[in-house]
């Protein structure tokens, strides 16, 4: 192996650490954090936030659509427009907490359908532009100040994602059985070799030394936490515990400000089921594990905010083979102690023919970078120079967003 791909393997580095009277912390010198799980695959966001008031809904949607509140696995009513899907009764205590709010109809502004075109622009935060190099949380590294620290961000799961990557370097491990498996650097005899191999001042040296100091310190903090689970092995539906472990891990490093995850088999093409089946059975897990996340932080939650996005929705109408195929507008999850909760907010186009993108999709009327700037503004304090930074050609605000969404 050679040096450059060690490097990239073996876990990433540093940023920003916040002493007690640093910009972005709260009263009590404890940071203000942003969390991103990222669904890839195209989650269904019109069978998530059902809206069941819509006669349409249930016209285009015959076998799959979830049915309205009182019915047998029906939506969990949320505002008397749109209601929870049922697998999602775990974050009901968050929402009638208004600690849970949703955007509707928001999305990328580009048309693609490809999932690896819209993963990436959602990713490099400027859609219809596949040349920019990095991603838009490396950039809001860039904009948060001085001194480094090799955790400030954390990407939780094998490979570093699109979001995180950049000129400024990010702690990558995931929080699975397999996170302190030991690695051949771990023998003493080989890690003394690498130590005198990048003993020098060079830019590769640094890197080495920050990677090690990252994976000591993350190890660190999960080694007596992993040794209580059976053997560390997570259950099938493995995100509820690793949701609690991240939440232990913040708890126990102060350091962290930035974290992401990544959760898979969200493309229902086939066999989407509506009450229960596939996607109440991804679905689960994830609100449960949302759950245990916000449980887990206890006083941290208050200044902690959680978004849950994908890259596309899918279409109004089922398929032929009980699914739904690539669309456009989706639904953007916000939590977090500082977010006003028990609403839906977006401008919603309507699921009438002729309301519809390209006659088939829901309309994108809420830019996703718009939902981030919000909370980029009100949660981490920065200034509109700094999110035209991380977010070129960022739309306009809307108003009722900025103000309504974030205490």
């Amino acid at each position: 192996m050679n040096r450059r791909d060690f490097l990239r393997l073996s876990a990433g580095t540093t940023l920003l650490r916040f002493g007690p009277a640093a910009w972005a912390a709260t009263a009590d010198g404890g940071p203000k954090r942003l969390i991103v799980i990222f669904l890839r695959g195209a989650v269904d966001g019109l069978n998530v936030v059902v809206p069941y008031a819509e006669r349409t809904y249930y016209e285009v949607r015959p076998t799959i659509a979830i049915g309205s509140p009182g019915t047998e696995l029906g939506a969990l009513p949320l505002d008397g427009r749109f209601g929870l899907h049922p697998a999602l009764v775990g974050l009901l205590p968050l929402w009638n907490d208004r600690k849970l709010a949703f955007v509707h109809a928001a999305g990328s502004r580009d048309a693609t359908r490809s999932h690896f075109d819209a993963q990436l622009f959602i990713e490099n935060g400027t859609p219809g532009n596949s040349t920019t190099r990095d991603g838009w949380m490396n950039r809001l590294l860039a904009a948060l100040p001085e001194p480094h620290g090799p955790t400030d961000a954390v990407s939780v799961g094998p490979t570093m994602p699109q979001m995180l990557r950049g000129s400024l370097p990010v702690a990558n491990m995931p929080l699975g059985p397999e996170a302190a498996r030991p690695m051949p650097l771990d023998r003493p005899e080989i890690s003394r070799a690498f130590d005198r191999l990048y003993a020098g001042n060079d830019p590769l040296s640094e890197a080495y030394r920050e990677a090690q100091a990252a994976r000591t310190e993350l190890l660190g903090d999960i080694a007596s936490e992993m040794r209580k689970a059976d053997n560390g092995a997570p259950p099938a539906n493995g995100f509820p515990m690793e949701a609690a472990r991240l939440a232990h891990l913040i708890r126990r490093d102060r350091n962290i400000r930035l974290a992401f995850a990544d959760l898979g088999g969200w493309d229902t093409h086939v066999n989407q089921g509506k009450g229960k089946g596939q996607l109440a059975n991804r679905l689960q897990p994830l609100g449960d594990g949302l759950a245990a996340l916000a449980k887990g932080l206890g006083k941290d939650w208050d200044d902690t905010v959680v978004v849950v996005i994908s890259e596309f929705g899918r279409t109004v109408h089922e398929n032929g083979n009980g699914g739904t195929d690539h669309g456009h507008g989706n639904v953007v999850w916000v939590l977090g102690g500082s977010v006003r909760g028990g609403r839906v907010y977006g401008d919603w186009p309507g699921l009438g023919k002729a309301q519809l993108y390209q006659g088939r999709d829901l309309a994108v009327t809420t830019d996703y970078r718009a939902v981030f700037a919000v909370i980029l503004e009100r949660h981490l304090g920065l200034a509109d120079r700094q999110l035209t930074q991380i977010f070129p050609g960022l739309p306009p605000a809307q108003s009722n967003l900025a103000e309504m969404l974030m205490a």
